[in-house]
C-alpha cells in the first residue's frame, strides 16, 4: 500500500474544526459535538477497531513519512484560523447565550489541547527550525509555552524520579496533581533554562533565554484575542487556554502514574526504559493522537517520529486497559482511577523490581503526602 492511504487515518483531526463551525452557527446541542467526538466517539471507535500491535520499520527515512508529517505542519494555520474566527464571531453572535459561548470555547480548548498541544509535542522534538517554531506558536496559543522547556529539559531527563513534576505519584489523585504541576512546572522549566545558560557562561536574563520568546508570543495571542473579541473575547480565549492545559495535564497524569526508575545511589537512576511509561495500542485513539499512546517507545527513543513509534508486549512495558480518551475521563474520578490502576502499578512493581520489598521510601520521595 502506498504511504498516503496508510497515513489518512492520522488526518482524522481535520474533521474537528467543521464541528466547531457548526456549533458556532447553530448553537444548542451541536456545541457538544467537539468534546463528544474526541472523548466518546473515539472510545467507541477503539472498541470497534481494536488494537494495533504491528510495528513499522524504525529505520524508515523521513522522506517516506511525508504523508504522515504533513498533518502536523498544516494544523497550526487551521487551528489559528478557527480560533480567530471564533474570537471575532462568538462575542457578536446574538443567538448564543453566555453559557453557549463558554461551552464553545471549552470545546475549542479540547481541540487545542487534544490536537494542538499534542502536535506541538511532536514538533518540538524535531531538529527542523520550522517545526520547532510551529510548536512554539501552538503552545503560545494556549499560554503554555514553558511546556517546551519543561518537557525537553526536565521531563525526558528525570521521568520516574522525584525531580520530574509531571510523573504522577502513586496514590496521587488528579485533583491534587493538577495544581501541583501548574505551580512546579514553570519553576522547573525556568531553572532548567537558567542552568543551560549558566553552562554557557550566560546569565538567566540573557536574550537567548527562550522565556523571552515565550512571553512575547503569549502576549501576542492575548492582544489578538482582545483586538478580535474585546474583553469578552479575551475572557473566552482564557477559557480555551485553561481547558487545553487541563487536557494536556490529564494526559501527563496517566502516562507515568506510579512508575519509578530504580535509584542507584548518589542521585543517579537507571536509564529510561519502555517499562517506565504506560503503553496503549488502541488503534482509533492512536490515529487521533498520532501514536502518542505508544509512549513507552517515545521515552525510550525520543527522536523517533510518530509514524515509526513501536508498541511493546506486556512483559516489556505496562499496558493501559483502555485508550487515552476513556482513561483521562476515569482520571477525573480518583477513586475509580485508583481502583483501575493501583493494582496494575503493584503488579508492575512485582514484575520488574521483585527485589524491592519496601516501596515506602520510593512513594515518600515522589509523593510525601501519600507515604
Amino acid at each position: 500500500m502506498s504511504p498516503l492511504p496508510k497515513a489518512l487515518p492520522f488526518w482524522l483531526s481535520l474533521c474537528l474544526p467543521p464541528l466547531a463551525v457548526l456549533g458556532m452557527v447553530q448553537g444548542g446541542w451541536t456545541i457538544a459535538l467537539l468534546p463528544l467526538s474526541t472523548w466518546w466517539l473515539f472510545t467507541l471507535l477503539d472498541a470497534i477497531t481494536g488494537r494495533n500491535t504491528e510495528n513499522p520499520d524504525p529505520g524508515t527515512p523521513d522522506a517516506a513519512l511525508t504523508a504522515y508529517r504533513m498533518v502536523t505542519l498544516v494544523w497550526f494555520p487551521i487551528q489559528i484560523a478557527l480560533l480567530a474566527l471564533m474570537l471575532w464571531y462568538v462575542p457578536r453572535a446574538a443567538h448564543l447565550d453566555t453559557g453557549e459561548k463558554i461551552a464553545l470555547f471549552f470545546g475549542m480548548g479540547v481541540v487545542s489541547g487534544t490536537i494542538g498541544i499534542n502536535y506541538a509535542h511532536e514538533l518540538m522534538h524535531q531538529k527542523s527550525r520550522l517545526e520547532r517554531w510551529l510548536a512554539d506558536l501552538l503552545l503560545a496559543s494556549v499560554l503554555y509555552s514553558h511546556f517546551r522547556s519543561e518537557h525537553l529539559r526536565v521531563h525526558h531527563l528525570h521521568v520516574g524520579t522525584p525531580r520530574d513534576p509531571v510523573t504522577a505519584r502513586y496514590n496521587e489523585g488528579f485533583h491534587r496533581f493538577f495544581p501541583r504541576v501548574l505551580r512546579q512546572c514553570p519553576q522547573s522549566a525556568w531553572a532548567a533554562e537558567a542552568a543551560m545558560l549558566a553552562r554557557r557562561g550566560l546569565t538567566r536574563w540573557h536574550r537567548s533565554n527562550p522565556f523571552w520568546r515565550y512571553a512575547l508570543l503569549q502576549a501576542g495571542f492575548l492582544a489578538l484575542a482582545l483586538s478580535l473579541g474585546g474583553w469578552q473575547g479575551l475572557g473566552l480565549f482564557l477559557v480555551q487556554a485553561f481547558t487545553a492545559i487541563w487536557q494536556l495535564e490529564l494526559v501527563n497524569y496517566i502516562e507515568h502514574y506510579g512508575l519509578t526508575r530504580r535509584h542507584l545511589g548518589e542521585g543517579k537512576y537507571e536509564h529510561v526504559l519502555p517499562r517506565h511509561s504506560w503503553n496503549a495500542d488502541q488503534k482509533a485513539s492512536n490515529w487521533l493522537l498520532i501514536n502518542l499512546q505508544r509512549h513507552s517507545d517515545h521515552h525510550y527513543k525520543p527522536d523517533r517520529r510518530f509514524p515509526v513509534l513501536q508498541t511493546y508486549a506486556e512483559d516489556e512495558a505496562p499496558q493501559l486497559p483502555y485508550g487515552y480518551p476513556l482513561m483521562t475521563m476515569a482520571a477525573m474520578v480518583p477513586p475509580l482511577w485508583k481502583r483501575i490502576m493501583n493494582r496494575r502499578v503493584k503488579a508492575w512493581r512485582r514484575q520488574h523490581y521483585p527485589d524491592i520489598a519496601d516501596w515506602h521510601p520510593y512513594n515518600k520521595a515522589l509523593n510525601p503526602v501519600a507515604g
